[in-house]
């Protein structure tokens, strides 16, 4: 390769982390990095100052102008809108080196949704990739101050998960591979044991496929509709573990094909939350078949 291309090469990890973050798409967020890279190609190399803050600054205002595009798209979107889960069933994957340690889970996504383009781009910049507010202020052409509001605003209409961070691993995978044996025997009580009293349930089926047009909050409902599947597909219903968004999550299979992508938020040894991606045009980029 050549030196320019070595460059955005290192580069193209965190571009790319940058990128899916403000849009949830994994498509979106490649051509979001293509195009940065049309405009490297073009651009006078030897006038770059930082290389890495050049590319930076053109990703995250190439995804403002695409994640403006999307919105009116997205407030059109039947059900509710669930980012395009990133799934790994080998950790030695690719993917692993596109930042996955960092807030990736779908919760978070989630809850960046709430913001609007600037203000996702701010919080993420400072919160999440520690640009100072000087680096922020350059790359979206803004004011410190400006920008110092931006995040706070921000900070406050995301409220982040107070536990996520708190949860190992380790008993994460634990809780959910006894959430997958007891959904696999469709044994209701030990379902419902593993669940929170508080426990949400946001499915994604983008009127696609039938999905939940609320948010579930009902702990035996939630306990039923697992139990549940196995009565309405005897001997289909296929649960496998897999890294959904950086953090251990299933997948569920009927038939052999691929139904959705599960994202769990875990605290104090129970689940409190669920996302189910089941819109299959978020799921092109996991196996669909066992």
């Amino acid at each position: 390769m050549t030196e320019p291309a070595v460059l955005f090469s290192a580069q193209r990890p965190r571009l790319f982390a940058i990128a899916y973050r403000m849009l949830g798409i994994r498509a979106d967020a490649e051509d979001v990095v293509q195009d940065a890279w049309l405009r490297w190609a073009q651009t006078d190399h030897a006038a770059v100052q930082s290389v890495q803050a050049w590319l930076v600054t053109i990703v995250t205002r190439l995804a403002i102008d695409r994640l403006r595009a999307a919105q009116a798209e997205r407030e059109a979107y039947i059900g509710w809108w669930l980012p395009e889960p990133l799934v790994e069933l080998d950790e030695r994957t690719p993917e692993s080196a596109a930042e996955m340690a960092s807030d990736l889970s779908v919760a978070f996504m989630w809850l960046l949704e709430r913001l609007g383009p600037e203000e996702r781009a701010a919080f993420l910049l400072r919160q999440v990739f520690d640009h100072d507010y000087a680096e922020v202020a350059e790359i979206l052409g803004k004011s410190e101050a400006s920008c110092r509001q931006l995040v706070h605003r921000a900070a406050e209409r995301v409220q982040r998960e107070k536990t996520r961070n708190q949860v190992a691993r380790e008993a994460h995978q634990s809780l959910l591979s006894a959430f997958m044996t007891a959904a696999r025997s469709g044994d209701k009580d030990a379902i419902r044991a593993l669940l929170a009293e508080n426990i949400e349930l946001v499915g994604d089926g983008g009127g696609k496929v039938p999905s939940f047009m609320d948010i579930l909050r009902d702990l035996d409902r939630i306990a039923e509709l697992y139990w549940g599947m196995l009565d309405k597909f005897p001997g289909q219903v296929e649960y496998r573990m897999a890294t959904v968004n950086g953090e251990p999550g299933l997948l569920r299979y009927i038939g052999g094909k691929l139904e959705s992508a599960q994202a769990f938020v875990i605290d104090q040894g129970r689940i409190t939350a669920i996302y189910a991606v089941r819109n299959p045009d978020k799921l092109a980029g996991v196996p669909m078949a066992l």
